[in-house]
């Protein structure tokens, strides 16, 4: 009983900013941020936004503090950078944006992930929490793990997630 009352507490529609974080991608190229772009409104979300940006720390920081500025965004969204090679830098600066971690997050995602792609997936560093009262998640660029993130574990808890986030 209470558990179904504070998931009432949800909302059914949030706004979420999405960013790419690549060095190679353009708008033509980037199949994981229209995958997200999709899934979210397919799940009854807006997309209040979307870019691309280098993997540089700097512009990334830029990128996500623009996005947790802007009036009416919810939830930040990242993919890409998330893995060990010298050029990803997601993580940390993600790391470093964040109050509160969701650690559930990055441990789900990669025990599913482990289900598809074996112990290749201890070498993501999804992560998740909240920077205010807005949540914001990073998950690996792969259209793979997009999509499994988006469909196994953000969607279904988005709504609460920002509920839980604000307060609610």
């Amino acid at each position: 009983m209470a558990e179904q009352s504070h998931h009432d507490r949800s909302l059914d529609t949030v706004a979420c900013f999405v960013v790419t974080v690549s060095d190679t991608r353009d708008e033509t190229t980037d199949r994981s941020g229209t995958a997200i772009k999709r899934l979210l409104e397919e799940g009854g979300h807006t997309v209040a936004g979307y870019e691309i940006v280098k993997d540089e720390p700097e512009d990334i920081r830029a990128l996500i503090d623009r996005a947790l500025a802007a009036p009416g965004v919810d939830v930040v969204l990242l993919n890409g950078g998330t893995g060990i090679a010298p050029r990803d830098g997601t993580y940390e600066v993600v790391s470093g944006v964040l109050d509160k971690r969701i650690d559930g997050f990055g441990e789900l995602f990669r025990v599913l992930s482990y289900e598809d792609i074996g112990a290749a997936a201890m070498l993501s560093r999804a992560i998740a929490g909240t920077a205010g009262s807005r949540v914001v998640v990073s998950m690996p660029g792969s259209s793979g793990a997009v999509e499994l993130a988006m469909k196994r574990l953000l969607l279904p808890q988005l709504g609460h997630m920002v509920a839980q986030a604000r307060g609610l």
